[in-house]
């Protein structure tokens, strides 16, 4: 790099304000992170046959990822080795990829099969001159990731430890429930990190605190982030304390309140069958239940209704699994996801915008377990300005605030991000595992468990 951007500049409670706003750290990036990081380029489920292609882009990359068997995916940078003009844009199915510019064409594993005129060049293609230049993919929890460094570390020890701590999760049997994006007026960490913190959630979502037991804590997983509640479990049900005291001897109407909300304020993380269970605790459970007795009811209800669905349910998991393996897990280095309900999951990325650091291209998932062939039809909704699209009140309540954030960021004043060591530290964590990356791609960064700095 020509410009040095040292980790240990990065502390559990402060981050520079260059990191969001220098020119020189996002040329930084666009040199020694995206060109060498294993990022999801798209889900199997939108390559459902052979031939189905979807174009990822990424700052001034394009990538192809093809469906090139019934288990297998291939990627390909997306220029035709002849004058580099890109073979496809958006998504689609094929058999060949054609060259709109000179009808060169190409198989599905990037072979050239048709050179127009190829005696003109007596003899000097080889057929490592004419192939599409290969990418690195790989494949885990239904989604396809692609690196286009060809020596880098496997996905499966890149995604370590998340890895081990979410696999029982069967999170590829989730398939789209919707799919939108838009584009958020901040740098694309300034964006990923209003969903790496629940710190913001007693201010931004005041609204959530009359069931949710707010106060939460992360971990440094490696290069990735772990966030959950205090609580120690995977729902934070309860009254917050920072709300003034109030005695209900109903624990049943916090869950009901709880899906109340994410029904109709996030419109994610919870099936129609996990509301629908809980409103049977109205007439099913007593109103004198014990908290323990009305959320493991609330379980056995959503366990029963994915089962009789044909939904299924993952064989493995205990209570001590769903306990370590969090709420909320940023995967370094631009996607997060939210899953404390097993079959439900809401999943985000973020990409930088190739003409402005101060813009993101955010995509957000809503992934459901459904039974098999009854998932919706899902078309893509994009939105340049997220206030086209109808959005839930708290993906309103963020992207109003995001933008904020990046600006205030621009004054003089500000320093640097002073982030809180027990629950922002997925964020100093992130930011330390970003400059280390840069350094090194090839570093071994997820050693164990944990990692405390």
């Amino acid at each position: 790099m020509s410009r040095q951007f040292p980790p240990d500049e990065i502390r559990d409670d402060f981050v520079p304000k260059e990191d969001y706003m220098d020119a020189d750290f996002a040329r930084a990036e666009a040199e020694h992170l995206w060109p060498k990081v294993w990022q999801i380029a798209c889900r199997l489920e939108e390559i459902p046959q052979v031939g189905s292609y979807v174009t990822y882009d990424i700052l001034r990359d394009s990538i192809i990822v093809v469906r090139t068997s019934a288990d297998s995916v291939q990627a390909f940078h997306n220029a035709c080795p002849h004058r580099g003009t890109q073979l496809t844009q958006g998504s689609g199915r094929a058999t060949q990829f054609v060259c709109s510019f000179h009808g060169w064409r190409f198989d599905l594993h990037g072979r050239a099969v048709q050179i127009i005129d190829e005696h003109d060049w007596g003899g000097c293609l080889a057929a490592r001159d004419v192939s599409l230049s290969p990418v690195k993919s790989g494949i885990w929890g239904g989604w396809v990731f692609i690196n286009m460094d060809p020596n880098c570390q496997p996905l499966e020890q890149f995604l370590e430890p998340m890895k081990s701590r979410c696999d029982r999760y069967e999170f590829e049997k989730l398939r789209f429930a919707w799919y939108r994006s838009t584009i958020v007026h901040a740098n694309w960490k300034t964006t990923l990190e209003a969903f790496t913190e629940f710190y913001h959630v007693q201010t931004t979502h005041r609204q959530m605190l009359v069931y949710t037991n707010d106060y939460s804590t992360s971990r440094a997983m490696g290069r990735h982030g772990w966030i959950s509640y205090s609580s120690g479990t995977a729902l934070p049900i309860g009254r917050s304390p920072r709300l003034p005291p109030k005695k209900e001897s109903d624990f049943r109407n916090y869950i009901l309140e709880y899906a109340e909300q994410f029904k109709r304020d996030l419109a994610a993380m919870q099936t129609q069958r996990a509301y629908e269970a809980a409103q049977r605790l109205r007439t099913e459970v007593s109103a004198d239940a014990e908290p323990v007795e009305v959320l493991t009811k609330w379980g056995e209800f959503v366990y029963e209704a994915a089962v009789k669905s044909g939904a299924g349910w993952p064989a493995d998991l205990t209570p001590e699994y769903m306990a370590e393996s969090g709420f909320d897990w940023h995967v370094f280095p631009n996607t997060v996801f939210l899953h404390p309900a097993v079959e439900a999951v809401l999943w985000y990325r973020m990409r930088p915008h190739p003409d402005d650091l101060e813009k993101t291209i955010m995509d957000i998932w809503s992934l459901e377990r459904f039974p098999e062939g009854k998932a919706p039809e899902v078309t893509r909704e994009f939105y340049e300005d997220w206030r086209d699209g109808n959005w839930p009140l708290i993906y309103t309540q963020d992207f109003n605030n995001i933008p904020k954030v990046q600006k205030g960021m621009r004054s003089r004043g500000f320093r640097g991000s002073r982030t809180s060591p027990v629950q922002e530290r997925a964020i100093a964590n992130f930011h330390r595992a970003l400059r280390t990356f840069m350094r090194d791609p090839h570093a071994d960064d997820a050693k164990g468990p944990e990692t405390l700095r």
